[in-house]
């Protein structure tokens, strides 16, 4: 076997965790960026669903998992340093963000301040009860 067919991530930097960088796999908007570390490479990859490491709750996160808004991974891509991906996926349910958009990408700055350019899917107090 060649060893540049070899999956090998570089843990090392970033204190274990690696950039995550997750599109639409047929439209290729920009739905999030997260994190992983590898364990949540490991689950990504025996799952075929997206998990990452919160870093907020300091804990793996299968994502969707509350929402039902999981995303189905259908290509990965890694970068020449091995040290940040790009989950191409199948987002269930339209959602990506917590906040109730398709996009965490959904504010566009104008001069000083923020719009909103993106559709709300759901309520997310709905969702998460908070």
């Amino acid at each position: 076997m060649n060893d540049q067919n070899l999956i090998v991530l570089d843990f090392s930097k970033g204190g274990g965790l690696l950039p995550a960088i997750v599109q639409d796999a047929e439209t290729l908007e920009v739905l999030m960026l997260a994190y992983i570390n590898e364990q949540a490479w490991e689950k990504s990859l025996e799952t075929g669903e997206a998990h990452y490491w919160s870093r907020s709750r300091n804990e793996l996160w299968h994502k969707g998992a509350t929402s039902g808004n999981v995303q189905k991974i259908k290509e990965i891509l890694i970068d020449c340093d091995n040290d940040t991906i790009i989950f191409k996926v199948e987002q269930v349910g339209g959602a990506a963000c917590h906040t109730g958009y398709r996009s965490c990408f959904y504010r566009k700055v104008e001069g000083n301040s923020l719009s909103t350019i993106g559709e709300k899917i759901f309520d997310p107090r709905e969702v998460y009860g908070r």
